[in-house]
């Protein structure tokens, strides 16, 4: 499955109101991380920092939930998941090439 490919089902599945747009998948997304983040507390606090295959789990189905809420802000925005992946790729490789991936800001 590409990006794009799993953008559309994602898409056929946003049962929010087209009005709220971008917001709502911001907003969507900064809880989705957030649960990412708190599973990894749990695992520091409760498992002395072991990625127990239950955790994984967890955290599986938390990144997909990230995941659908990008691919819905992508679409919001008219903007392709594969474009957005490949671009990403882009940078980071440049930023690699040329030594920058440490650092702050996106001016490298």
């Amino acid at each position: 499955m590409t990006f794009d490919e799993y953008q559309k089902i994602a898409r056929s599945t946003a049962l929010y109101n087209n009005d709220l747009g971008v917001i709502y998948t911001a907003l969507g997304l900064a809880g989705e991380a957030g649960e990412v983040v708190e599973h990894i507390k749990k695992m520091v606090r409760d498992n002395n920092r072991v990625a127990t295959p239950e955790r994984i789990a967890k955290i599986r189905k938390e990144l997909g939930d990230v995941l659908w809420y990008v691919a819905n802000m992508a679409s919001d925005l008219g903007l392709s998941l594969d474009d957005v992946v490949a671009g990403n790729i882009e940078k980071i490789t440049d930023r690699k090439e040329r030594g920058t991936l440490h650092g702050a800001g996106d001016d490298r």
